[in-house]
This record gives structure tokens, C-alpha cells and sequence, in this order.
């Protein structure tokens, strides 16, 4: 008989996690999932949906999470209904969102507690390296979790980084968003300038395309910005609340932030109008406003 494929549930089924789902099965799983929002018993992909965090990690072998906030992820992860309540001892749960450092080590105590392990494994990478399976993953949990996980790990990411003890991939996340979005609103603010002060549109985005102190991602953003493209490839409210976390764990260590503090404010702003388009929103947001 042939081998029985081991199941990968996910909770949370949005842009992020169906990409993810394609990979992990064309590596060789079985892919269920949970979403509240379902009015079916099947996903557009064919995945079969289940009623509740619970039933999805009682039927899985592995628990993936994908959800927006820390609210998303207690609401999924505690109580009766939750995933913890469904796993077996043993079990694995993998939680890719993008969450507080906090949230994620309260999550990796309470597997301790039920024989689970978890990884905070959230992914630097929008929904083109989703679909490419390039994310990069940034792991907090113990190495010999990391290394059983490595399989779904390879299948999703081009590369995995083991940042350290449980939250500490957390911790690289908001790292990385916060040089992605204070990058992005400087970037922003420049052109602005540029654009008022008289420089010609064409000529000021050719320029900043050949040069190398701007990033690939920030090229991608600012060429398809300014051609009126910001479709959600990373919605301007998810990017505002990852700022908003980063500034909470640095008043938790202590450290300063101001310009962190200065690109939040500019993407409370940008929400206002754009919550739900993608963040790059920040560039006609700030060239208005430039224009008085």
C-alpha cells in the first residue's frame, strides 16, 4: 500500500497561506485548513475547510497559523475551541503570523504545557515570493523543532534563519518590517520633495531605479505606485500594526525609535485612506500632502 500522506493544517487560508498550501503540497502533504470567513466546505483551491481551530488540529499531523494581529492568533490558539485544546502530544504547530514577540512565547508556553512544539516562524516576503516559494523564514524556537519542521520549511522558503529561543523570530520580523517601512515612507517623502521642487516624474524614477541605495523591494513598490498599482500584495493595515508592534517591544527594552516613531505616524495616516491597499499607498499619500 502506498504511504499515507501526513496532513498539514492551516488556520487562517488568506493570500499568504494558500500560497504557502500549493508548496507544501507539491512537497508531498495532504492540506486542510480553517478560516472563519468560509461559506463552504471547500477552499477555491480544493482544500477542505473544518469548523473550528480544534477540529483542524485533531485531523492534522502538522498545525500551520496565518492569521493578521495577536487577537487573531489567542482566539485561534486558547480555550475549548482552540488549536492547543485539539493537539496530540507530540505535535508540531508552526505559526507564520507576524505577531508580538510576547504572543509568541506565551503560545510556545502553553505547548510546553500540552507536549506541543511550536516555532514562531513568521516570513519575510509578500505574496509574489509566497507564490514563488522564496520567502525567507525567520524561526524562533529550539533547533531540534527547527530541524523536524525543515521539510515544510524548505517547501515554503528559499531560506530559513533560526534567529533563536522561542519569540525571537518575532523579534527578526519586526526588525526587518520596520527598515521595510521606514525605508518606504523616507523613500516616499524624497519623491515628494522631488516632484514639487520640479524634477520631472520620468526622469526622477529612472533615476531611482538605477540606483543602488534603494532596494529591489523598494523599486518593485515605487514603479508600480507610481503607475497607479496598489493592489495588497502587503495591506498598509498590517504594516501599520507590525510599526505599532515594534514600537511597543522597544518601549519594552527601552530603546529609542523616533524615526520608527515618525514612519508610523505617516502610515497611521496612509491607513486613514489605504488600509487595505498595499502599503507602497504611502507614496501618493506623501506627494499629496507635499503638495499642500
Amino acid at each position: 500500500m502506498p504511504e499515507q500522506k501526513q496532513i498539514v493544517g492551516f488556520v487562517g487560508y488568506g493570500a499568504m497561506a494558500s500560497r504557502m498550501a500549493q508548496h507544501i503540497r507539491d512537497a508531498g502533504y495532504e492540506v486542510v485548513a480553517y478560516t472563519p470567513s468560509a461559506k463552504s466546505e471547500t477552499a477555491s483551491d480544493g482544500a477542505r475547510l473544518l469548523g473550528s481551530p480544534r477540529a483542524l488540529a485533531e485531523a492534522s499531523d502538522i498545525v500551520m497559523i496565518s492569521v493578521p494581529n495577536d487577537a487573531a492568533l489567542d482566539a485561534s490558539s486558547y480555550g475549548e475551541h482552540g488549536i492547543l485544546a485539539g493537539m496530540r502530544t507530540g505535535g508540531l504547530l508552526i505559526n507564520t503570523s507576524s505577531v508580538s514577540p510576547d504572543a509568541s512565547r506565551r503560545l510556545a508556553k502553553a505547548g510546553i504545557d500540552r507536549g506541543v512544539a511550536v516555532l514562531d516562524a513568521p516570513v519575510s516576503g509578500s505574496t509574489p515570493e509566497a507564490e514563488a516559494g522564496a520567502l525567507v523564514v525567520l524561526v524562533g524556537g529550539e533547533a531540534a523543532d527547527v530541524e523536524r519542521a525543515r521539510p515544510i520549511l524548505d517547501a515554503i522558503g528559499k531560506m530559513t534563519v533560526h534567529a533563536g529561543a522561542a519569540g525571537q523570530g518575532s523579534v527578526l520580523k519586526l526588525v526587518v518590517n520596520g527598515i521595510m517601512g521606514a525605508s518606504m515612507t523616507a523613500l516616499a517623502e524624497a519623491v515628494g520633495y522631488g516632484l514639487v521642487a520640479g524634477l520631472d516624474r520620468e526622469m526622477l524614477l529612472g533615476a531611482l531605479d538605477g540606483l543602488a541605495v534603494i532596494s529591489p523591494h523598494h523599486k518593485r513598490k515605487l514603479k508600480a505606485a507610481s503607475s497607479g498599482n496598489i493592489s495588497p500584495q502587503f495591506p498598509t493595515a498590517l504594516m501599520h500594526k507590525d510599526m505599532g508592534l515594534l514600537l511597543a517591544d522597544g518601549a519594552v527594552h527601552s530603546v529609542p525609535l523616533p524615526t520608527i516613531a515618525a514612519a508610523t505616524q505617516l502610515l497611521a495616516l496612509t491607513k486613514q485612506h489605504h488600509a487595505k491597499d498595499d502599503y507602497s499607498s504611502v507614496l501618493p499619500v506623501t506627494e499629496a500632502l507635499a503638495k499642500g
